[in-house]
Parts: structure tokens; C-alpha cells; sequence
């Protein structure tokens, strides 16, 4: 590839083995190489995917090559393609992206669509928490425009993002604030209540594999069951809910049951638990009914 010049084609062909020879996926659950070295192709030439199908027998010059070939060097190693780029696309928003916070994730959207289906008011409040790049808060946000939404985070780096997509999106009003849980909100209360916390076990074997190596540890675990933030948001979260306010938790899909019982424990009613695209259970909800 350093002598000469490739078509779109060849140069996919090229990554796509390239790829494959170092096991790389997404989650460690299947090959990705093809849809890698598409995203990474349409990136540096600036062009959507389509256009690599409709043009295959374009050249690309040396600088577009040698970008291609840096970022397939890094993705090579293991790099997650979100890091590469700089960004990830998350509801309708794109959505820059570090590797001081966990990349948001497709399935993630459906906490965002169980919220949107509530019967909440037009002015209603909600709180996002460990908000990360400020995906949830953001994609809320941008559905209401008279909803007060606010997102937290206890990594300083964190809030800092999601400030920076909050102004790249034109959604200032949305308030990011430092804080480990609830101990920054002080007595404000809320309609609704959002999280993905961290909710894999300390010794999980899926740490070691895929994009999850150079995310931040501190977003993806939270003891041996990968339970205990969860214990501690549930436990905390009837405090700051409005009578009748929601709490929305997504977790990992074998835990449905678990986090049922620790809402049951803490008098929340009308538990259900919601599948993702996936058809997994994700996400478990409980209402602060009287």
C-alpha cells in the first residue's frame, strides 16, 4: 500500500483483511472489519458510506491514504472506532467523544424512548445520571424543548464534554454539573430520573475484549454482581422524585430480575422491564406511586 495508489475498493479489501488478521469487533462477539473500514474510508474522504459503493473505482491520493492507513493501524490495535474519529452518533445528535467516558451505545436509545412514552408534563424535570458525553440528557433535551434537564457526572473531564456537545447542538439549557450520584443536587426534585450506570462485575471476562479495553473502567463496573451503583441509585432515588415521578435504569440483559427485586424492596410500583433491539431485557422501570 506505500507504493502505489488504491481504488475505494481495494483499499477496503485491504483494511477489511488487515481487520480480520487482528480479530478485531466491536464487542468481541463478531467480526467487524467490513463496517470498520467503510466508517473509516468515509471519514477520510469526507464522503458519506454510499458514496464508497457508488464510486469503487476512485483513486484516493497519498494523504488520504495515509490517513486511512493510520487509522486502520490503530484500529488494528484495538482502538475503538468512535476514539479514531472523534465522535459518535447517538439518537439524532453526533456526539463527540473521549476516552474519559464510556461511548454511547445503540441500545441505549431505547431508555430514551421508554422516557419519551411517559405521560409526563410539558415542563417536566428530569435528571440524567452519569451523564458521560451527556447522550441521554441531550437526546431528552432535544425531543422537549420545555423540559428542564439536567446531567450529572462525578468525572470533572465528563461534565466538560458534555458541555461541549451541549453547545455544539445549541442546547445550553441543558445543566451539566460534577457530582458522584446525588450528592451535588441538594433537594431539587424530578419528574424523571434516568441512568446507565455501571453495571458489569468486577471479573468479567467481556472487560478484556473488544472496544470495552480502552473505556474507562469506572463507567462499565460496579462489584462482584455489577449491582451496586444500582443498589445505590434505587436506594437514594425516592428522595428527589416528585410524587409519581419514574426511574429508569438500563442494565446488563441477564439482570432484569435482580434490579426488579431491588426496586420492589425500595416500595416502587408498577415495575416493568423493557427489551432492547436487540430483544433483550435493558432497561427496568418503577414509578414513585403512593
Amino acid at each position: 500500500m506505500d507504493n502505489f495508489l488504491f481504488t475505494i475498493a481495494q483499499a477496503l479489501s485491504w483494511a477489511r483483511d488487515e481487520l480480520y488478521s487482528h480479530n478485531i469487533s466491536d464487542d468481541g462477539l463478531y467480526d467487524s472489519s467490513a463496517i470498520d473500514s467503510k466508517v473509516l474510508l468515509s471519514v477520510c474522504l469526507q464522503r458519506e458510506v454510499v458514496y464508497l459503493h457508488t464510486w469503487p473505482e476512485k483513486l484516493l491520493n497519498k494523504l488520504q491514504m495515509k490517513l486511512f492507513k493510520e487509522y486502520i493501524s490503530q484500529r488494528s490495535l484495538g482502538h475503538p472506532v468512535a476514539h479514531i474519529i472523534g465522535y459518535r452518533d447517538f439518537w439524532s445528535l453526533r456526539l463527540k467523544v473521549s476516552p474519559t467516558t464510556l461511548i454511547p451505545r445503540p441500545e441505549t436509545e431505547i431508555l430514551v424512548e421508554i422516557a419519551l412514552n411517559l405521560n409526563l408534563t410539558e415542563h417536566s424535570k428530569a435528571l440524567d445520571l452519569g451523564t458521560g458525553t451527556g447522550a441521554i440528557a441531550l437526546a431528552l433535551a432535544s425531543e422537549n424543548p420545555n423540559w428542564l434537564v439536567t446531567g450529572l457526572d462525578k468525572s470533572s473531564p465528563a461534565v466538560t464534554l458534555a458541555k461541549d456537545n451541549a453547545l455544539l447542538h445549541k442546547l445550553e439549557r441543558v445543566k451539566f454539573i460534577q457530582s458522584d450520584w446525588f450528592s451535588a443536587v441538594e433537594d431539587r426534585k424530578f419528574d424523571l430520573i434516568v441512568t446507565n450506570p455501571p453495571y458489569i462485575e468486577d471479573n468479567n471476562r467481556y472487560l478484556q475484549q473488544g472496544d470495552v479495553r480502552f473505556e474507562p473502567k469506572s463507567a462499565l463496573t460496579s462489584g462482584i454482581d455489577g449491582l451496586d451503583d444500582i443498589r445505590s441509585i434505587v436506594s437514594q432515588s425516592k428522595h428527589f422524585l416528585t410524587d409519581n415521578g419514574w426511574l429508569l435504569i438500563e442494565h446488563g440483559y441477564k439482570q432484569s430480575r435482580q434490579v426488579t427485586d431491588i426496586l420492589r424492596a425500595h416500595s416502587f410500583n408498577q415495575i416493568r422491564s423493557e427489551r432492547d433491539l436487540n430483544g433483550l431485557p435493558r432497561v427496568t422501570m418503577g414509578c414513585n406511586a403512593l
